[in-house]
């Protein structure tokens, strides 16, 4: 580390205070959230949200205006969003100034530190045994993956999960990476993990990885038109991916496919979604803690539908008995 960068490191910790600063070293925290009205909020693993004191206005603008400056761009009132990584563990920061805001604001999203095995889902009633069953056997069987839900639901933890268990599975598979910020882990001896930046976008690291030589693509979350590169390429010869989507079902994930899709198409494609996707694995946020209420094969879409059946019995219904139905 250079001076320089110690320096700002120090500098930015001084500007976020003791208590944030000891929240960021705890394995536990998800997230740190402060609002415009200055009231700071933590969200801890199994404790969820709770008030974590306050943080005066002039203060957090201070801490938005350091940020800026490590990721060396500038905030002010013509450009009042600032979006990066901090260079403290690379947690994902978003700051807001007035007048995207009442008053300065922002969160910090923890990178994740602990990794969490499917097995552990078990024990913490997340995933059924039979759904991690499931899990397991479209890893083994080198099905596309795709991991569902709403913000703070723990899509990247439990895809870090599920790549774990990928890599014990084929440890010799080459595994291709893609994030717009670092947040999976891989253990894989022969991986790559590839960043987006402000000149190059998911599509362009897409089309760079056809010439990687992958064996699986990973996608820390499909947020534009990329997904239908992500789907093509899953399509022609790179099966046993896993990416993320932001939407609340099982079912709508696929429809949030179809419009990311036609961002970069006159077509929203189902038929290339209905061949790609082979499971949507769906985690929310339940008053009793996360929950993957849904797993969802598709097998394909014909006359105007998707057809999918549930799999793995979830931990508030059984799936047995129930027959392949349409969405």
């Amino acid at each position: 580390m250079s001076e320089s960068t110690r320096r700002l490191i120090l500098s930015l910790q001084d500007a976020l205070g003791a208590s944030i600063t000891s929240a960021l070293d705890d394995p536990k925290v998800v997230e740190v959230m402060l609002n415009p009205d200055g009231n700071l909020f933590i969200e801890r693993v199994g404790q969820g949200i709770a008030a974590a004191g306050r943080m005066a206005s002039h203060d957090a603008e201070t801490v938005i205006g350091k940020v800026a400056h490590a990721l060396k761009t500038e905030v002010d009132q013509d450009r009042p969003i600032i979006s990066g990584e901090l260079p403290i563990g690379g947690h994902r920061f978003e700051g807001l100034l007035p007048p995207a805001a009442p008053a300065p604001m922002f969160t910090i999203r923890k990178r994740a530190s602990m990794l969490i095995r499917l097995d552990q889902y078990v024990a913490d009633d997340i995933l059924t045994p039979e759904q991690v069953d499931v899990i397991r056997d479209a890893i083994a069987n080198r099905l596309n993956i795709v991991v569902s839900g709403g913000t703070g639901t723990g899509k990247t933890t439990l895809t870090n999960a599920i790549l774990a268990e990928l890599v014990e599975t084929t440890p010799e598979h080459r595994l291709v990476i893609l994030e717009d910020t670092a947040e999976i882990q891989c253990a894989a001896e022969n991986h790559v993990i590839l960043h987006t930046t402000d000149t190059v976008d998911m599509g362009r690291l897409l089309k760079s990885t056809m010439r990687l030589r992958p064996d699986r693509i990973i996608v820390g979350e499909v947020r534009d038109g990329a997904a239908l590169t992500l789907l093509k390429a899953w399509n022609t010869g790179h099966p046993g991916g896993i990416a993320t989507v932001h939407s609340n079902s099982a079912a709508a994930a696929l429809t949030r496919l179809e419009q990311l899709v036609a961002e970069v198409s006159s077509q929203p494609m189902p038929e290339v979604i209905g061949e790609a996707v082979d499971l949507i694995v769906s985690i929310e946020r339940a008053p009793g803690g996360r929950q993957v209420r849904e797993i969802l094969k598709v097998e394909g879409f014909r006359d105007g539908r998707y057809l999918t059946s549930p799999v793995g019995a979830s931990k508030s219904e059984s799936m047995q008995g129930r027959n392949l139905h349409v969405v």
